[in-house]
């Protein structure tokens, strides 16, 4: 297995002062410069640093805002990209940082998979989703050779890479930064956090299901938050309900109101309740711009009343 290039310089040094076994590496990756490769089948050849650490990288960023839930499954993705790209249709400029390693899916909800990661004088240059730069993403899905391939890591090299996604992207100036992690309460969110924490980031987007199982779990992300000191901006309650495209009728597939009864309980904004939409599963399969393509859709007025309940909010901070 390779690593290729010199922006894992900080990343292999980790690996070497860690002592880390190399048959623990199971994933391959393709970097940005192919000019220097390490084969972890035989002798490390650790590459030398040319240059300092730049730091400042996210110094342009207004808002960082991050997608959590305690539960896998609820749509944290999909809320993550709906929420890019509203804001973006709002006349922002955003940015997306997936730092779910294992499951890295919002490239192919923009449609830009295989996409190439270049370096620039201050570090890698997200990749750009549309003509006009209005949304850039990174994701270690760009990283990876196969799309098949998994990603078999200990702690430490997610918190490395994760820390290396923070301090290495160089993201220009962004209005906001979307933060979009996997579920739980572990390694990742805690180097995600701690990279994060010198910015002040904005606080978190928590999502859920409405069903019980669900919420329980989430809950458990609430008591991370307020552990961590991390503030929520509200909770959003994906997959509520099922409205039929002929007759407009919603069936509650997975009950309903269990996200806004915790954020009441919580003390905490509840933001709203999206519902199962073929058009919204639709346009995430082929990568397509919902919140563009779709307005009659019964989830585009809640994603995009989410998007202007955090547009309101960070204008009341800047007042």
């Amino acid at each position: 297995m390779y690593f290729v290039g010199s922006p894992f310089i900080n990343f292999l040094s980790l690996l070497r002062s860690k002592r880390i076994a190399v048959r623990e590496v199971c994933c391959s990756f393709r970097l940005p410069d192919e000019s220097m490769s390490v084969l972890f089948d035989s002798q490390i050849k650790f590459p030398t640093p040319t240059s300092e650490e730049k730091p400042g990288n996210l110094a342009g960023v207004r808002h960082i805002i991050l997608v959590l839930s305690g539960k896998g499954g609820v749509g944290k993705s999909t809320i993550s990209t709906e929420l890019a790209l509203a804001l973006r249709h709002a006349g922002k400029k955003v940015g997306i940082l997936d730092v779910d390693l294992c499951g890295p899916s919002i490239p192919r909800m923009l449609r830009a998979q295989g996409r190439a990661v270049h370096q620039c004088g201050s570090g890698w240059v997200p990749v750009f989703v549309d003509q006009e730069q209005s949304i850039s993403l990174m994701s270690v899905g760009f990283l990876l050779e196969n799309p098949d391939q998994a990603v078999v890591w200990r702690g430490p090299k997610k918190n490395a890479l994760i820390k290396q996604f923070v301090s290495d992207v160089a993201w220009g100036q962004l209005d906001y930064l979307v933060v979009d992690t996997p579920p739980g309460t572990s390694d990742e969110h805690m180097a995600a956090l701690d990279a994060l924490r010198p910015y002040s980031p904005l606080g978190a987007l928590v999502v859920t299901t409405p069903q019980a199982v669900s919420v329980g779990d989430v809950r458990r992300e609430l008591t991370f938050c307020r552990k961590t000191g991390l503030r929520v901006i509200g909770i959003v309650e994906n997959m509520s309900g099922f409205v039929c495209p002929h007759c407009t009728e919603c069936t509650n597939v997975f009950s309903r109101g269990g996200g806004e009864e915790l954020a009441r309980h919580a003390g905490v904004p509840f933001l709203g309740s999206v519902p199962l939409d073929p058009e919204l599963t639709r346009s995430l399969e082929e990568g397509r711009d919902f919140i563009q393509e779709f307005p009659q859709s019964p989830a585009f007025p809640v994603l995009s009343a989410i998007a202007q309940k955090i547009l309101n909010e960070t204008s009341a901070q800047l007042s």
